[in-house]
């Protein structure tokens, strides 16, 4: 066992307690995310008067769709099956995956890429609670569809799901936009040409899944890529600088 352990600490990139310290800021963020969930909570009536305010400009710029995408993606187990798994793993086991992966096979890219997903994603709540919006599964007067819960056995209205879960948090993305930031960085560091096409649609496809499944809008998955942009060059300006100045 302490060979094990021994050999375990020699493929670490910088000991157990660099990589415990990394578990610990994300059990940080997630502590941020229910305090933002319960901010959010409590400010229903404006998260429907902002899910209505997204649909109508949607369909004063002749571009609601979603409710087309999801009667064909509905006719479908196949790609029911599939928007729903991605829906539900896009966001954590995704990231979570990836985070380790690069920790290990490419640890000096390791940090840049912890840091641009907390940055956004801190971002990202904020704008929860400024601005909590209805996802489209709150709105089938529009018809919409909670695909989730019609389809699966695992839904919004699931126990610990329930629980943890914002339920006003469509407006930005934030499965949109950890995905774009995810198959930016993998992208960058895979080296097959299939790894990189998979990596590079991996954003459009999670995109299509959370609005195939009613829980986001369009404008939502822009909104997304928008901020995973533009944390990031944010980022790497702030980098270049320290850089300049050193």
């Amino acid at each position: 066992m302490s060979s094990f352990v021994a050999e375990t600490s020699r493929r670490l990139p910088r000991g157990w307690a660099h990589l415990a310290f990394q578990f610990v800021i994300w059990i940080g963020f997630y502590v941020a995310y229910q305090v933002v969930r319960g901010a959010a909570d409590r400010s229903v009536y404006d998260a429907f008067q902002n899910g209505e305010w997204v649909l109508r400009t949607e369909r004063q710029l002749g571009t609601l769709f979603e409710p087309a995408v999801q009667r064909v993606v509905d006719t479908s187990s196949i790609l029911v099956t599939l928007t729903s798994f991605t829906y539900w793993l896009s966001q954590f086991a995704v990231v979570g995956a990836t985070l380790l992966w690069v920790y290990f096979k490419h640890h000096e890219k390791f940090a840049g890429f912890r840091n641009w997903l907390i940055v956004a994603n801190l971002v990202g709540l904020v704008g929860y609670v400024l601005v909590p919006t209805a996802p489209p599964r709150m709105f089938p007067e529009w018809g919409f569809v909670d695909t989730l819960a019609q389809y699966s056995s695992v839904n919004h209205d699931s126990g610990l799901i329930a629980f943890a879960s914002n339920p006003y948090a469509a407006m930005p993305s934030l499965h949109a936009m950890d995905a774009l930031i995810v198959g930016i960085v993998m992208f960058g560091v895979v080296r097959s040409r299939l790894a990189k096409a998979l990596w590079l649609a991996w954003p459009a496809w999670v995109g299509f899944a959370v609005i195939s499944t009613g829980n986001h809008y369009w404008l939502d998955i822009v909104a997304g890529f928008a901020l995973a942009l533009a944390t990031g060059w944010a980022l790497r300006r702030i980098h270049t600088l320290r850089i300049q100045r050193a």
